[in-house]
């Protein structure tokens, strides 16, 4: 069962990376599978991320949410090794 878990965490930080990646590189909303995708992983993400930004505006500009997330996933991966 925390193999399992650990999966899913991972599953879930790469999405966050991607969606950070995508913001930056801001790729083609007309593509159908791009948007798709990419409508998807903000979905998944963006519920957390909102909680996130409750509590850690942005300092300077820069989100620092994904990045509190980020850490937050591996703290608790690293509790189910």
């Amino acid at each position: 069962m925390a193999g399992l878990l650990s999966f899913l965490i991972t599953l879930y930080m790469w999405c966050i990376i991607i969606r950070v990646i995508a913001s930056w590189l801001n790729p083609s909303p007309f593509h159908p599978v791009v948007r798709q995708v990419l409508d998807f992983i903000y979905d998944i993400t963006e519920p957390v991320l909102v909680e996130i930004r409750r509590f850690i505006p942005a300092i300077g500009g820069f989100d620092l949410s994904p990045l509190v997330l980020l850490i937050a996933l591996q703290i608790v991966q690293n509790l189910l090794h």
